[in-house]
């Protein structure tokens, strides 16, 4: 508990006068009797002087209110007991209280997240962490604990109804590990990482917390939970996602089975999901298109380019736009690890799908790290087209099985502004045009650095668009990362990039970085480095004449990766 007063904030100490004021601030503008006021500072056991002690802090508060300005007539004497009137300028508690009412009245809207969100933004650590008050921690810290949790598990529906999986995962992560048994929590939290394309994870958070509520309780998931679990072994498409009060039981879907007797039609399997915020790439989704719905066409599909562009949410994307040319199910497997690195042949080998019948298949192998990687598993794909996102174009796979290549750039000016739009919201993003394009350039039209970028202002809803952009614009490679998850984190995915390479390509990278733009990359480095760097995706070809040319963000990040190993003389990534 604590008193703001102007630019300066008084923290109170723990003691009788401060559990009184926490008794009347939990019952604002209700008379709040003498018999819970003395139970509340004594702990039940108030001496047989207490009345009068009860009056003696009353009197220590009112001093205290009026040497910061506050009324000396706010705590009142009334028959049975004292009160307190409070209203909005005065306690947070009665503006949280406001703004999750308006938030009801507005369900449904764009309205209600954000009063939830400006709600979940007035607390700060534990309440009345400095009440000594046993009764009010045993009591009244709990049921206010319910009230902000209750908000909290509105806004991860209403954010995963939105689509905004990746923004949530934030909140999810911390709320899950802090209240293990609210069994909700952990339920959207599979539930956003199976929509963001990563089932592993989603598996193992469920099997995590079966196992938990099984030795400490003796119970097994609820039905929701298991619901969930059932649907992501059958890789079945989530519906919308549903608020927490409208879940009920619901019988589990049918999985696919084998093709029936003549007449019968087997179940359909759900496709994959869409990618949240997906915006733009219009010319690159007709090339897929085309590519993936050629039944004649090319078996192997590599999607390439620098890290970070969005090569994963193109595959998705493509994959979920054309499901209906694979009767025969769509599945995907990442084969990196959360911390990026790869995995190893045999343990990718086991994710693979198992042969089955049906019709044409799809997989996506994600996040290949090369094609020594990707090679031995194409012979086991039984016959499924198979589309593979990687920074490199994988040319060695290519040449031996056939197939394409199709590169990807950044983001242009309007795609990047429509990215953001679906991520943060059209009419915040359309009030602030010119700072959102200012956040675009500094993001460098990377979809990854937006989505960074997105998140900061989901979790920050006072912050300007345009105050954004000047903050991260003074470090982007520093600033945009979100700590919570490495895969959000410009200096993680490209680090790993970079450290990926061999010293002598880092070194072309960081001296790549240096140069001025206006000179052609040849002018550093041989040929064959350059070709190498292209392959590794931190460098593309250009139109002829000037042969390479490095993106304007990757240049910064060379340069931010330079001056930090120069200032802590320390080795680069790797």
């Amino acid at each position: 508990m604590s008193i703001a007063h102007g630019p300066e904030t008084v923290v109170l100490k723990p003691s009788k006068p401060t559990s009184l004021l926490a008794a009347l601030l939990l019952h604002p503008g209700a008379v709040v009797s003498t018999g819970y006021l003395l139970r509340a500072v004594w702990d039940e056991e108030p001496p047989a002087t207490a009345r009068a002690a009860l009056q003696t802090c009353v009197l220590r508060l009112r001093r205290l209110f009026e040497k910061y300005g506050i009324s000396a007539t706010t705590i009142e004497a009334v028959p049975g007991g004292y009160r307190m009137r409070n209203d909005t300028e005065t306690l947070d508690l009665v503006l949280f209280r406001l703004l999750t009412a308006q938030a009801r009245a507005a369900a449904g809207t764009a309205e209600e997240l954000y009063r939830l969100r400006e709600a979940l933004s007035l607390w700060h650590g534990q309440p009345l962490a400095n009440v000594a008050s046993r009764m009010l921690q045993r009591d009244a810290v709990p049921a206010l604990e319910q009230e902000r949790l209750r908000v909290l598990e509105r806004v991860c529906d209403l954010e995963l109804a939105a689509g905004n999986c990746h923004q949530v995962l934030v909140d999810l992560y911390e709320s899950a590990r802090r209240h293990p048994v609210r069994e909700r929590f952990t339920e959207q939290l599979i539930e956003a990482l199976y929509r963001t394309g990563r089932q592993a994870e989603a598996l193992a958070e469920y099997r995590t917390v079966r196992e938990r509520l099984r030795e400490e309780l003796g119970v097994d998931p609820g039905p929701g939970l298991r619901r969930l679990e059932l649907a992501i072994l059958r890789a079945e498409e989530l519906g919308p996602a549903t608020r927490a009060e409208d879940l009920e039981p619901a019988p589990p879907r049918p999985a696919l089975t084998a093709p029936g007797r003549a007449g019968e039609r087997a179940p359909e399997r759900a496709g994959p999901p869409p990618v949240p915020g997906f915006a733009g790439r219009a010319a690159d989704l007709r090339a897929m298109s085309l590519r993936l719905t050629d039944t004649g066409g090319p078996r192997l599909l590599v999607v390439s380019g620098a890290p970070g562009i969005g090569k994963s949410a193109l595959a998705h994307q493509s994959a979920y736009e054309g499901r209906r040319a694979f009767p025969g199910g769509v599945f995907a497997v990442d084969l990196a690890r959360p911390d990026g690195s790869p995995l190893d042949v045999e343990e990718a080998r086991k994710l693979l799908p198992e042969p089955g019948g049906g019709g044409r298949r799809l997989l996506i192998l994600d996040n290949a790290a090369g094609a020594g990687q990707v090679l031995p598993l194409l012979p086991e794909t039984g016959g499924a087209t198979v589309l593979v996102t990687s920074r490199r174009a994988l040319a060695a796979a290519v040449a031996t099985h056939g197939g394409s290549v199709h590169r990807l750039d950044v983001l242009g000016p309007a795609d990047a502004f429509g990215l953001l739009a679906g991520l943060v919201g059209a009419g915040r993003i359309a009030a602030e045009e010119r700072g959102a394009r200012e956040l675009a350039a500094v993001c460098g039209y990377f979809p990854l650095a937006l989505r960074i970028a997105a998140g900061r202002l989901l979790t920050r809803p006072g912050l300007s668009v345009a105050d954004c952009a000047a903050w991260l614009a003074e470090d982007p490679p520093g600033r945009l990362a979100l700590a919570e998850d490495p895969r959000l984190s410009v200096p993680e995915v490209f680090g790993q990039a970079v450290g990926a390479l061999a010293p002598p390509l880092r070194e072309a990278f960081l001296r790549l970085g240096s140069l001025d733009p206006r000179s052609g990359p040849a002018t550093a480095v041989g040929e064959s480095v350059l070709e190498q760097l292209v392959e590794a995706g931190l460098l593309e070809d250009g139109p002829p004449g000037e042969p390479y040319r490095i993106h304007d963000f990757l240049r910064v990040y060379a340069r931010w990766l330079a001056r930090g190993r120069e200032g802590a003389a320390a080795p680069l990534p790797r």
